[in-house]
Order: structure tokens, then C-alpha cells, then sequence
């Protein structure tokens, strides 16, 4: 097996901590969906109260590209998937 394929089926095996990841990456974007509503209400409640609660609530936005990632690859692995079993239901 090729290390391609070995990292798919690794990966594969993995799928539930991967869906656990982004639903982890999608409920920390829910201070920062408040947080940004703040700034564009100009309510100063939770925005520009600290400069480095500022820079954490804004960077959380970079945490997005793992999940954009993520969501990619496990719509790549259950194609691969899906493609596998129209082959095999094919040769029967």
C-alpha cells in the first residue's frame, strides 16, 4: 500500500474526531460572532475593552482554516468512498 492510501485509510478510521474538531472550531465562533456584532453596533460591551481580548476574539477567525481544511478532506475521503463502491457494485 502506497503512503497515499495508507494515510487515507489511517485518516478514514479517524473521521468522528475530525467532525469533533470542527464542531469544536464552529462553537468558538460564537464569542467572536458576538464579539464582531459588538464592534459593528459600536456597543463597546465587549469589544475594544482590552486590547488583548480584542487580538484573541479577532484570531479566532485563523482557526476557521483548520475546519475549511478538515470539512475538504472528508468530503474527498467519502467520495473516494462512494467512487469505490460504484466500482466494486459494477463488477458484480
Amino acid at each position: 500500500m502506497n503512503p497515499w492510501a495508507k494515510f487515507w485509510s489511517w485518516y478514514e478510521s479517524k473521521i468522528l474526531g475530525s467532525i469533533v474538531i470542527i464542531a469544536i472550531v464552529q462553537f468558538i465562533q460564537i464569542p467572536h460572532m458576538v464579539w464582531n456584532a459588538d464592534i459593528m453596533l459600536e456597543a463597546g460591551i465587549i469589544s475594544r475593552v482590552h486590547p488583548v481580548i480584542d487580538w484573541l476574539l479577532y484570531g479566532v477567525d485563523l482557526i476557521e482554516i483548520v475546519s475549511i481544511i478538515n470539512v475538504g478532506m472528508i468530503m474527498f475521503s467519502l467520495l473516494k468512498k462512494r467512487r469505490q463502491n460504484k466500482k466494486q457494485i459494477n463488477k458484480v
